[in-house]
């Protein structure tokens, strides 16, 4: 099935509400399906221009087009799913101020664009930065549009007219997509890729967590909170705490070493050495007759 095969998928709760529930509905199914690591290929492409016109808007309401520049990223992708979507949906005064918008912030130069995303809309020698004040004339005319064009009442009735549009109940949409998900081939090494993204991008506390975790053999379910007077042994220190497939831990550092410990008995249950090496921290199981109880044990956002 190719992309532009792949139907629009909506649960009957989001279907039978308001044009808001619609619209949210969408965003609801494309959150999870990116959450299983299904690819833009793998998505209806109209549940794709349906979900970022919704991004454009929240973006535009919060802080105008500066907003959606900043939290676009790379843009080429999201404005042409924008740009159709609202074509599609026959928002044709948005998309006309859309292209302004975007052709005007393209043209700024990389000074006058900074200043407009930085809200600056004077210069260093505090004259108006008429560059900055045309693209805040657009986020006024954003607002004026919105009166005469609903984008969110046009993007639901799009939605719903939708050819092949699947309507699930809301207990089966999980394993919809688990059947996506199951005829990926590569659907692993995504998973492996992204969690090591992740991993690289987290705290040093988190990769000392996840590691004590694996040597438990539990899995991590989330850390909760840091505490600094956490009682051990006779005085005060920084505790991570945390929760396991396996009940609610702590994590402790002490030098060159950290501990995975049950807080109701103190009992240590893993244990690593690691040593740091510029910011990247190398382990070893921690090898002593206080590990040796430990247990075996099987080890994720408009």
């Amino acid at each position: 099935m190719t992309s532009n095969q792949l139907p629009v998928v909506l649960t009957e709760a989001s279907l039978a509400a308001g044009n808001e529930e619609v619209v949210d509905g969408n965003v609801t199914v494309v959150n999870a399906m990116y959450q299983e690591f299904l690819g833009e290929d793998e998505i209806a492409q109209n549940a794709l221009r349906s979900y970022y016109v919704d991004f454009y808007l929240s973006q535009a309401l919060g802080g105008g087009f500066a907003q959606y520049v900043f939290t676009s990223g790379d843009r080429d992708g999201v404005d042409e799913y924008v740009r159709e979507g609202l074509e599609e949906m026959g928002a044709a005064k948005h998309l006309e101020l859309f292209n302004r918008s975007s052709e005007t912030f393209d043209d700024l130069s990389e000074e006058d664009a900074e200043a407009y995303l930085d809200g600056d809309a004077e210069d260093e020698d505090g004259e108006p930065n008429e560059a900055v004040q045309k693209m805040e004339s657009l986020d006024d005319e954003f607002e004026s549009t919105l009166e005469e064009e609903d984008i969110i009442a046009l993007n639901a009735a799009w939605l719903k007219g939708q050819e092949g549009l699947v309507v699930l109940p809301e207990a089966e949409l999980e394993a919809h997509i688990a059947e996506r998900v199951s005829k990926v081939a590569d659907i692993e090494d995504r998973r492996a890729e992204a969690a090591e993204e992740a991993l690289a991008d987290a705290p040093d506390f988190e990769i000392i967590i996840r590691e004590l975790c694996d040597v438990a053999g539990y899995e991590l379910i989330k850390i909760n909170s840091g505490d600094p007077n956490y009682e051990h042994d006779g005085g005060t220190v920084l505790a991570w705490h945390f929760t396991t497939d396996h009940g609610d831990f702590v994590m402790i550092e002490e030098e060159d070493e950290a501990f995975m410990i049950n807080p109701e008995n103190q009992e240590i249950i893993a244990a690593v050495e690691f040593e740091e090496d510029d910011e990247d921290y190398d382990f070893e199981d921690f090898d002593d007759d206080s590990a040796d109880s430990a247990e075996a044990h099987e080890s994720v956002k408009a």
